[in-house]
Order: C-alpha cells, then structure tokens, then sequence
C-alpha cells in the first residue's frame, strides 16, 4: 500500500506541474513570474511529499517510496502524452471535417 500510495503522490505532482505548464502557454508570463511560481510549486511538492511520506511510512525514507514516486510521474508522463496524441488527431481530423472559411 506504501508503494501504491508513493505511485499516486508522484502522479499528483507531475500533473500539477503539468496543469501550471498548459496556464503558462495560455497566460504568458515573464521570467521573474516563471520563477516565482516554480518556486511556489517545489516548496509546495516538497511539503505535499513530506507529508505523504509522514503518513505512509512514519517519516523515514524508503528506497521503495523514492522509486514509487518516480514511478507514478513517468506514468503520468506517459499518459499525458498519449492524451495529448490524441487531442491531436482529433483535432486534426476536427480541422479537416470543418475547414475554415478564411
């Protein structure tokens, strides 16, 4: 259940950073703004992670927590990718269907 448990808080943080990278591309920002918010979101991973590793495994670092997190933001990453495939194509066959009038 540990492992299971390091799994899902990996996939939380990587989609979380995933959710502030598509607010950037829609709402463009600046340097110190970028930086300002990947700031705020490692100090807020951290803490998230912190306390996922208070709660499943009594505050001590195991190997297998380390691997499961790492697990969990690859298969995200995974997923991510293969949603957005898919966005593509649909949005290509989409744009083919209904070309626009301009």
């Amino acid at each position: 259940m540990v492992f299971v448990a390091a799994v899902l808080s990996g996939a939380i943080v990587r989609l979380a950073y995933r959710c502030i990278s598509c607010f950037r591309q829609v709402v463009k920002h600046g340097l110190i703004a970028i930086e300002a918010e990947d700031l705020i979101f490692w100090v807020g991973a951290a803490i998230y992670m912190f306390v996922q590793i208070y709660h499943t495994s009594d505050g001590s670092i195991r190997w297998y927590f380390i691997l499961g997190v790492v697990f969990g933001a690859g298969l995200m990453t995974i997923f991510l990718r293969g949603i957005e495939k898919m966005y593509k194509k649909i949005y290509a066959h989409k744009k083919e269907k209904f070309p626009s009038k301009t």
